[in-house]
């Protein structure tokens, strides 16, 4: 699982927000301005990022959009630009974007370019979407 690193890379959507090992992060569209909606279940399928220490910013990632917010199993998530932030299992290798515009667990999910806004259109990074 990712550290609380938030950084970019160029994939099929665009320049998309990443965590430190390159792997693409997801904006759930249930969740409302820091507070995450995706548990027990979901939060399998989707992981948050974690905050172990202050989050950081590296790319063209914003360090002002970056904070965190405590989910209710208690564990403190990075948010960007109020979003709380997610990996999404189906993603095998840095670079993957499999999780771009899946409707999962009630809502549909989306990268986040580096102002913090959801990008809606384009493709997977690199094969199937993981139908969970």
């Amino acid at each position: 699982m990712g550290t609380g690193t938030v950084d970019t890379r160029n994939t099929a959507p665009g320049t998309v927000l990443v965590d430190a090992t390159g792997r693409t992060l997801y904006m759930f569209e249930a969740d409302t301005a820091n507070t995450s909606t995706c548990t027990g279940d979901c939060a399998v399928v989707w992981p948050p990022l974690p905050a172990p220490a202050p989050p950081t910013a590296g790319g063209n990632a914003k360090a002002n959009l970056l904070g965190t917010t405590v989910r209710p199993d208690g564990i403190t998530q990075v948010t960007y630009n109020s979003h709380p932030l997610y990996l999404f299992q189906g993603d095998q290798q840095p670079g993957n974007t499999n999780g771009q515009g899946l409707n999962q667990f009630g809502a549909l999910w989306y990268v986040l370019d580096a102002n913090g806004n959801a990008i809606i259109t384009g493709g997977s990074g690199g094969g199937g979407g993981g139908g969970y």
